[in-house]
């Protein structure tokens, strides 16, 4: 039987009252090309949304594909990230939004995830080390 390499539908972040909660009060920050918004939770688990303005790009062609270059980029390094919110047992929403006017390419969409995800990692840990002190 083959195995589906997909994101699975806990993985993905489609629940409009928690998307909105993430943009009314999660934090930022920024990657060229990306800006991302998270928010650390109780429950656990590891949740992504992606998003790419149509202002900037006319066609859903094209904002399709930023989306599923975006996605599956997180999706072959959020591993690490994933084990370390498990380790400690908190949870995690993520939602990229994409800023820049060009049309990215695999390469840079690839290079730049695990520069987020790293940083990512960063914020939980300092997150946990705040919480035992």
């Amino acid at each position: 039987m083959s195995k589906h390499f997909t994101l699975h539908k806990k993985q993905r972040l489609k629940s409009h009252k928690k998307i909105e909660k993430l943009f009314n009060s999660g934090l930022r920050f920024g990657v060229a090309p990306f800006r991302v918004v998270y928010q650390l939770e109780a429950t656990t688990g590891l949740q992504m949304g992606v998003t790419v303005p149509s202002k900037i790009f006319k066609k859903a062609v094209d904002r399709n594909r930023v989306k599923r270059l975006t996605r599956e980029a997180y999706r072959l390094q959020c591993k690490p990230l994933q084990n370390l919110l498990a380790q400690q047992q908190k949870g995690l929403s993520v939602f990229f939004i994409y800023t820049d006017k060009q049309l990215p390419d695999w390469e840079l969409v690839r290079n730049k995830m695990p520069v987020i995800l790293n940083k990512l990692m960063q914020i939980v840990n300092e997150a946990v080390v705040t919480n035992i002190k």
